[in-house]
């Protein structure tokens, strides 16, 4: 029989008010406020603090305060990675960011899905569906990632856009819903 925590990092159904995850979120919050207390730190240290609590943190990989996430461990930072303030990940399912991406302000990246089915919801029972975001790529101001999404190597997501679907690599996209810049 699989432990709530285990269904979450599956994917699958399960109950965020189950006391394992309840206490990893505890966690993960005395860990944001140390963290987000950390703007006049040097690089370095903030760097040491992301290594503490993220699945991986590369190297020079830089998270502005404030910064909000749900659990910290199913984020994946590849090298030189660069997240601008006020950003938000709902790790509930890996997060994966490739190395040189660049992630403007108030970007919201969200796994966190709920059931379709009004009785699954109301009962509280929530899924993640893991984002994979490329190498070099550029998401802008206020952008918002839902669940599931795949953005490919050196996209270029436009300030605003609600990213509802996959980025192939290369492309540029914007708008609610994002989609692909015409040719001129």
């Amino acid at each position: 029989m699989q432990t709530e925590k285990e269904k979450m990092l599956a994917g699958q159904l399960y109950d965020a008010s189950a006391p394992e995850i309840q206490a990893d979120q505890a966690a993960c919050h005395e860990w944001l406020a140390r963290y987000n207390a950390t703007l006049a730190m040097p690089a370095a240290q903030r760097h040491a603090l992301l290594c503490e609590r993220l699945g991986r943190a590369g190297d020079g990989a830089v998270i502005r305060p404030p910064f909000h996430c749900d659990y910290g461990y199913n984020i994946h930072l590849g090298d030189g990675v660069f997240l601008n303030f006020a950003c938000v990940i709902l790790d509930v399912v890996q997060v994966t960011i490739g190395d040189r991406t660049q992630i403007g302000a108030g970007v919201q990246i969200l796994c966190a899905d709920h059931p379709r089915d009004p009785a699954e919801r109301a009962g509280g029972l929530e899924f993640g569906r893991p984002v994979r975001i490329g190498r070099n790529v550029w998401i802008g101001s206020g952008a918002l990632i839902l669940p599931g999404v795949e953005i490919g190597d050196d996209a270029l997501v436009g300030a605003g856009s609600v990213v509802t679907r996959n980025v192939p690599s290369g492309a540029t996209v914007f708008g609610n819903p994002a989609r692909s810049k015409r040719p001129a």
